[in-house]
């Protein structure tokens, strides 16, 4: 059986990327062979796609690191012929052979029955950027975060993980602010349930103050560096910070008062590897109350896998609005 997918190979110094025909031949090892209909581009498949992203792990790689489709065939006793399934995180994409691909082996234990609620288009509307969204909601639900609170800030919010933390936290009943970079996009952000606007500026400043006025409930943060420090400054006593990316820096500027002082917590999310179990729990919540209104209307663009590349490069450099679904078959 050949299929299409994306390939990036070593080339000098440097990598080439194309879309080639492969065989079955071509597939790694696993349990779990898949007809994939839909896949996503997440900040992490930028980085792959770029020469200095170093997020690979060996070559020639299929990247991708999300898809969602139709199980063809299974070794495995927990999936069977025909199964909807969904994948993220793991090794796919970076070490293992991923979703920019019409056909997909995956092993078992990496992959997870659709959740009820959702289409493979809509869990991959969602994908990493929407599960790392998810975890950072219940993680500050799990810190304490009441809607009564105040207001929650979401950094990067015009992004993946930014916009669906956005549309989850307003559908929960939170008032929601949002930094952006993108002054075009304002209108964006309040259709999908921002009350209140930020800079990229306002909240990367930096400061000579250790903390500063007692702001914000809590914060989603998946940009990191000065923007994570202006977040440790300002939230209020208690508050979390659920901090899941690097965009901004790898380096947070702070100091112990925030903590010792206030309560403060960082909160750190990894969607990569989360355990099976508070994966499965995460995603059932994201075909129910975690699922955000007009999600396919409202968030995703779609591309085919032609069009890959070419937004890989764009949300590295920040253009990239929302989800981007890659239409694989159905």
């Amino acid at each position: 059986m050949g299929y299409r997918a994306i390939v990036v190979d070593k080339q000098g110094d440097g990598i080439a990327v194309a879309t080639r025909e492969l065989s079955e031949a071509d597939l790694p090892a696993g349990e779990v062979t898949i007809k994939v209909e839909w896949s996503s581009i997440n900040y992490k498949d930028g980085l792959a796609l770029s020469p200095t992203g170093r997020v690979i792990r060996s070559y020639p790689m299929v990247p991708g690191v999300d898809l969602a489709g139709t199980v063809l065939e299974s070794a495995d006793g927990r999936f069977a012929k025909g199964d909807k399934v969904v994948v993220t995180g793991y090794d796919v994409g970076v070490a293992h052979p991923g979703g920019f691909a019409e056909l997909a082996r995956i092993p078992a234990d990496w992959v997870m029955p659709l959740p009820a609620g959702l289409t493979t288009k809509e869990a991959m509307a969602l994908g990493t950027a929407g599960f790392t969204a998810a975890l950072s909601v219940e993680a500050l639900e799990h810190n304490g975060l009441r809607p009564d609170q105040g207001t929650v800030l979401v950094t990067g919010s015009t992004g993946g993980v930014g916009s669906t933390a956005v549309n989850m936290l307003a559908q929960l009943g939170y008032t929601v602010a949002g930094s952006t970079g993108k002054a075009s996009e304002h209108d964006f952000l309040r259709a999908i349930g921002a009350t209140e606007i930020l800079t990229r500026e306002e909240v990367s400043a930096e400061s000579n103050r250790p903390m500063e006025g007692e702001r914000w409930a809590a914060a989603v943060d998946p940009v990191g560096g000065a923007t994570t420090a202006y977040l440790i400054r300002s939230v209020k006593y208690g508050g979390g910070i659920a901090l899941s990316g690097l965009a901004g820096g790898t380096t947070v500027p702070t100091t112990v008062f925030p903590f010792i002082l206030r309560g403060v917590n960082l909160l750190g999310i990894d969607s990569v590897f989360c355990p099976l179990p508070k994966r499965q729990r995460v995603w059932a919540r994201m075909g129910k109350d975690l699922k955000p209104k007009g999600l396919i209307d409202s968030i995703a663009v779609e591309t085919d896998l032609d069009g890959v590349a070419t937004v890989c490069a764009e949300i590295l450099q920040g253009k990239v609005k929302g989800r981007t679904l890659v239409r694989l078959g159905s």
